[in-house]
């Protein structure tokens, strides 16, 4: 006779059990960035997205402009 296979119940509390202990796993893998490289990152994304948007409203008013002079042609 066949084992009976466990409730439904059971087996996700396995399968959440086993997902918990894999994450804590890898999380001790990681290789956490120093205080200096996240400061150092977060000032190179800040100045990015300042360059990147001074273009964009450049652009935009350009754009504005001419399609403002081509309608009081």
């Amino acid at each position: 006779m066949s084992e009976k296979k466990p409730n439904i119940f059971v087996r996700a509390a396995k399968k959440i059990g086993s997902y918990f202990r894999e994450l804590k796993s890898e999380t001790k893998k990681v290789s956490w960035p120093s205080f200096k490289q996240v400061r150092n990152n977060t000032g190179i994304v800040i100045a990015a997205v300042l360059i990147i948007g001074a273009f964009i409203a450049l652009i935009s008013l350009g754009f504005e402009a001419l399609v403002g002079a081509l309608l009081n042609i």
